[in-house]
């Protein structure tokens, strides 16, 4: 039985989501932004153990919980190496407003395009969508709801910004329609930020998508 729980974490609200095994108690925690303490006690509260951080990308919002996550659990931090420029330059995003992080520790594990993540009986399908950032990812699980985690790449009615260091208009659509708008029309979105939406939603309302 799968275990999916999202919350909001950090300075800017990144929606943090917990997904589990339940027979195994192994889990994953997508985009621990912030707020480690609330985190790890939410594994606990669940009975579960987290064996690898999943990252969208490596915007500070997305990572901030990272180390301290990593010295609670041992999981394993995972991100694409196209970001690892981003990760590096985490002290320099958050100058930009106006706190200081803790360094980050060393990047575990380098995802890279439909690798698959395994923990208890459960599976990620790791997608590269790059265009918010070089090396976005979005991770699709398969269960009685196909589930995906798409990071800052497509939200509720609208998509990730592209202004950003290393964003590019043109990427983030490709990689929506050609990686995303081909799955499940049933498959439940979990973005970055905001709300919950649908592949069918989205391919019915949202004008990024429909242009």
């Amino acid at each position: 039985m799968i275990v999916l729980e999202t919350f909001q974490v950090g300075p800017l609200q990144c929606n943090c989501s917990i997904i589990g095994d339940r027979e195994s108690g192994d889990a994953v925690v997508v985009d621990p932004g912030g707020d480690p303490e609330v985190i790890k006690q939410k594994l606990d509260d669940l009975g579960l153990t987290a064996r690898y951080l999943l990252h969208t990308h490596a915007h500070f919002d997305h990572v901030l919980g990272s180390r301290k996550m990593k010295e609670l659990t041992g999981a394993k931090i995972c991100l694409h190496k196209e970001d690892q420029w981003l990760y590096d330059n985490l002290d320099k995003q958050c100058k930009m407003f106006g706190f200081a992080p803790d360094t980050p520790l060393p990047v575990d594990h380098y995802l890279e395009d439909e690798e698959s993540v395994d923990f208890g009986g459960v599976q990620a399908r790791v997608l590269h969508t790059p265009g918010h950032t070089p090396g976005s990812l979005c991770y699709s699980v398969e269960a009685e709801e196909p589930v995906l985690l798409a990071g800052d790449t497509l939200f509720s009615g609208s998509i990730g910004r592209t202004d950003l260091w290393g964003g590019s208009f043109e990427q983030i659509i490709r990689s929506i329609s050609d990686r995303l708008m081909v799955l499940e029309d049933e498959t439940r979105v979990i973005p970055g930020h905001g709300p919950d939406t649908t592949i069918w939603s989205e391919k019915r309302n949202n004008p990024y998508v429909r242009g």
